[in-house]
């Protein structure tokens, strides 16, 4: 192989291309962020989840401690989504309007 030939895919190295994420989008202000009660899956107990949230994992974070912060109760931010506990929906929808981001309620 020519010294000047750019390596595409080799088994030896692993992968060669890295795909830089991009989680900011082009205009945050048409973003909406979307807001639903979840149950399935975390033993009958009850938690809001909130995710489409613009920005990166710092954005996602900040924005978590201060929906906990305002409603006092515990949750995680990570994985792209906001996990609160406990059926927040309605005062986590105004929260969000409140700070100034768009967001919905979804799932019935």
């Amino acid at each position: 192989m020519p010294k000047d030939a750019r390596l595409v895919y080799s088994t030896e190295s692993g992968r060669i291309r890295t795909n830089p994420e991009n989680t900011s989008l082009i205009n945050p202000e048409d973003a909406v962020c979307s807001v639903r009660r979840e149950k399935k899956g975390r033993g009958g107990k009850e938690v809001t989840v909130v995710f489409d949230v613009p920005g990166g994992d710092m954005e996602l974070k900040k924005l978590g401690k201060g929906i906990k912060k305002k409603l006092g109760t515990g949750g995680s931010a990570k994985d792209g989504c906001i996990v609160i506990q406990g059926n927040h929906v309605d005062a986590i929808l105004a929260f969000l309007k409140d700070i100034g981001h768009q967001a919905k309620k979804t799932g019935g």
